[in-house]
């Protein structure tokens, strides 16, 4: 019975490492409109919830106090890992808003973006609210938190990590999602484009002509129109990238 209840105990501890480390930095969960103590909650109730599910998966209890602070670390930097992962796919987003926002002109409005808890440009804030939104309204959260639980097919509990493959994988979801958030703003960044030769041209053929007093509010107007008729498109192209990379992970 002692070594049953200890089993258990070793069982609960470190998934709740693993799944608890991951929620402080997941996407949508790590907002500071949640509160700490609710997403204490929910690793501890997915926890129990997948100690009975996840227990083959375990292995046996580590015999020493140094192999334990081995495997809780291990297990810290999985979690950590993973949502880090999720938060640079996530980055793409943060990517197009910052163009779309220098596009348009809104460069130096900010506000609080709640995807990464700091302040942001409104446009782009605005993107990450209405992606968590989607989000969490279609289902993708369970995504992330099936990356998590199939982690342990991956990484199994104990054994060494292969850091060359972690780096090189971050590197690659680095690359991809910078990638995605040009794709996911090159509208803005032709709209840019277009709009400032077209300006340098008037200036030329017209230099009696104030082209700020001119071009300040153009450049809002159609901006404002050009983020109003993309927006849809281009949150449901970032919903289906953001899917198609979870589920990378699950494979």
């Amino acid at each position: 019975m002692h070594e049953i209840l200890n089993f258990e105990i070793y069982k609960l501890s470190f998934l709740f490492l693993r799944l608890g480390s991951a929620f402080v930095f997941m996407p949508g969960f790590m907002s500071a409109y949640v509160s700490p103590r609710i997403r204490i909650c929910l690793a501890l109730a997915l926890t129990l919830i997948l100690a009975p599910v996840l227990s083959k998966e375990m292995g046996t209890p580590p015999a020493t106090d140094l192999e334990i602070i081995k495997v809780a670390f291990l297990e810290i930097v999985i979690g950590i890992f993973l949502a880090l992962i999720m938060q640079t796919i996530f980055a793409a987003l943060n990517l197009a808003g910052t163009l779309s926002a220098q596009a348009i002109g809104f460069a130096n409005a900010q506000m609080f973006d709640p995807a990464f808890n700091t302040q942001s440009v409104v446009v782009e804030s605005f993107l990450s609210i209405l992606a968590l939104t989607i989000i969490f309204m279609t289902g993708l959260h369970h995504l992330m938190l099936e990356a998590v639980v199939d982690s342990y097919r991956i990484f199994p509990m104990g054994e060494a990590l292969p850091w060359g493959d972690l780096s090189k994988d971050f590197a690659q979801t680095v690359n991809k999602s910078f990638i995605m958030g040009f794709k996911l703003g090159s509208p803005f960044i032709a709209f840019t484009i277009i709009f400032y030769v077209g300006i340098g041209l008037v200036s030329r053929l017209m230099p009696q002509l104030n082209i700020f007093f001119l071009s300040l509010p153009l450049q809002l107007y159609l901006g404002i129109s050009i983020l109003m008729l993309t927006t849809p498109m281009l949150i449901m192209w970032f919903s289906k990238y953001y899917e198609d990379s979870l589920v990378t992970y699950l494979r």
